[in-house]
């Protein structure tokens, strides 16, 4: 479908994100963070948000796992072809990088809406003609760990590249840089020296998300990495505007030069202006894209119920109207569906008829994914006979930590099979494909991170939305959604406000005792009353009225973009 010149006169947002998860096959995301700006996206798409969006393109993608029989993990360059996806930007643009000159040009893909409306996606590449040996693969991997060098110069092609590039082809009304997470802040950069170093013109002009709590989503730059790479060209008011304790923060950046800041969940954004007390910080809890993340059997249901759910999922707060016998159906159909892909890859087989819960997110420590396995002969006798575990996830290739973790799963399922016949299977290569099996076909979806780390979440959201009861820590999404449903799963846990001062937040004792008390009193015994079981995972499924990214994107275009709803959205800042 062509990107028309009234297309490129009618945009008014530019959302810059260092990773989107547009499709499996397109591997320009490693985790949460990639998977919502692909759902956020196709969202705005549905709506018909007058948005165009800018990422990378990663010639060798994040990596392809692979497990070795100790668990310890492998990583392999993903080779993939962008020709067939892909339609070349034919002129590209020129950057400084130290004293060369470095063309990027870009790939254009679209997303389609429901209605027909199109997203430009352009993902930029400096894998460009007349561009010098080294500068072919800058953009070649997602989160380049060779080097701190390395990094900053892909948020430079992110951030002063994308703007650069949307300039040369015509979008010249965009009235919203939306910076989806630090990495794309040199965009400001970009801005101000188009609006001829003004500042506030460039506040005007500017939102921020921030998505994380932890220290590793907030890049920090020495400035002499800084000065290295942009040598005179980095202006002393940006180094003002981006300095925290003598080094560039780039969520400092692009929190002094945006208009509006928002947080990803309420209690994210209680957390994020602890972190940041000197901003006005808002909160937009996360979505999912209820239409790519329903799987096929829950889909026929709700076409069945309310053929017009996708353009209106505020009908889904009405799922106890489910019938019991189809929700049953549907749920087994998607548990066999994921056991029987399971089963192929590997040794040790899943049972259709056991209690599975599953666990699939990034091998970061803070996520807490051993925390089950803290007493293992407790949680053998409980799940004997009555439980199974199902892992998915991929540590960062630096961080042996995460990698750790993943070797200790392997060990504590060996343990548990050995003595218990309690299988704990760790699946490779977590990836859109394998999270639409797992988020639908276990039973429960455990998530039990330290405490207030998890800005949101939303690997949970996917998994009510498709009838799986929820078993998490109050953090992130949850506090919310359990608050609003206490019959959609479990919490391990108090809610935020009850703990008292002198309360360790993340005790790994107290938590998995809680952990082994509530499967064995409450999830076992709830399981085996079928009834019971189906209206915990009808209540789970009316979240999704609510946890989706329609309604975010909604909050975005009001408070981010100052778009106001008619056809088509109008800007009214």
């Amino acid at each position: 479908m062509e990107i028309t010149d009234e297309l490129i006169k009618d945009t008014k947002v530019a959302y810059i994100s260092m990773e989107a998860a547009l499709d499996s096959n397109i591997p320009t995301y490693s985790g949460g963070l990639g998977v919502l700006s692909g759902d956020t996206i196709r969202s705005a798409a549905d709506l018909e948000i007058p948005m165009v969006a800018i990422c990378l393109c990663y010639s060798s993608g994040y990596f392809y796992q692979l497990f070795n029989e100790k668990g310890e993990q492998k990583e392999k360059e993903i080779e993939w072809s962008f020709f067939y996806e892909f339609d070349k930007v034919e002129k590209p643009i020129e950057m400084m990088i130290e004293n060369k000159t470095m063309k990027v040009s870009a790939w254009l893909y679209r997303v389609i809406g429901q209605s027909g409306h199109v997203i430009p996606i352009y993902l930029l590449t400096t894998d460009v003609k007349g561009n010098e040996p080294w500068m072919l693969k800058l953009t070649g991997s997602l989160y380049d760990s060779t080097s701190r060098w390395n990094r900053i110069v892909q948020e430079m092609i992110l951030g002063i590249g994308g703007v650069r590039l949307l300039n040369s082809l015509g979008y010249e009304n965009i009235k919203t840089y939306h910076i989806n997470e630090g990495h794309g802040a040199f965009s400001t950069l970009e801005l101000y020296n188009n609006y001829g170093k003004n500042i506030e013109e460039v506040r005007e002009k500017v939102a921020f998300t921030t998505h994380t709590p932890v220290p590793a989503g907030h890049d920090r730059f020495d400035y002499s990495l800084v000065n290295k790479v942009f040598e005179d060209r980095y202006p002393a008011k940006f180094k003002e505007l981006g300095d925290q304790d003598g080094k560039l923060n780039m969520t400092v950046l692009a929190m002094n030069c945006s208009r509006y800041i928002n947080a990803v969940a309420q209690k994210h954004g209680v957390t994020t202006r602890e972190m940041f007390p000197n901003y006005d910080i808002d909160a937009i809890t996360n979505g999912v894209h209820l239409p790519f993340w329903v799987s096929k059997p829950i889909k026929k249901i709700f076409d069945r119920k309310w053929p017009n759910w996708k353009a209106n999922p505020s009908v889904l707060s009405n799922a106890i109207e489910i019938d019991d016998l189809e929700l049953f159906d549907a749920h087994i159909e998607n548990k066999f569906n994921l056991i029987s892909y399971q089963k192929g890859h590997s040794w040790n087989l899943l049972d259709e008829e056991l209690i599975t819960i599953g666990f699939a997110r990034r091998f970061a420590t803070y996520k807490r994914a051993i925390l089950p396995f803290h007493d293992l002969d407790r949680l053998g006798k409980i799940c004997q006979g009555e439980v199974q575990f199902i892992y998915a996830g991929k540590a960062h290739p630096k961080d042996n930590a995460g990698k750790d973790y993943i070797k200790k799963i392997f060990e504590a399922g060996d343990y548990l099979y050995n003595n218990y016949g309690v299988k704990v299977v760790v699946m490779e290569n977590y990836n859109v494909d394998l999270a639409h099996m797992l988020v639908s076909g276990v039973d429960v979806w455990l998530n039990c991170p330290e405490r207030y780390r998890e800005a949101s979440g939303t690997s949970g959201m996917k998994a009510a939305l498709n009838g799986i009861l929820n078993f998490s820590v109050l953090d992130g999404w949850w506090i919310e959604g359990f608050k609003k449903n206490k019959e959609a799963g479990w919490a391990i846990g108090k809610f935020p406000e009850e703990y008292s001062e002198s309360e360790t937040l993340n005790d790994w004792e107290r938590d998995a005792n809680e952990i082994y008390e509530t499967i064995e009193n409450k999830i076992i015994p709830t399981y085996m009353n079928h009834d019971e079981w189906l209206f915990k995972c009808k209540n789970a499924i009316s979240l999704a009225a609510f946890f989706n990214t329609h309604r975010m994107v909604e909050e975005y275009a009001k408070k981010a973009y100052q778009l106001v709803k008619q056809k088509p959205w109008k800007h009214i800042g």
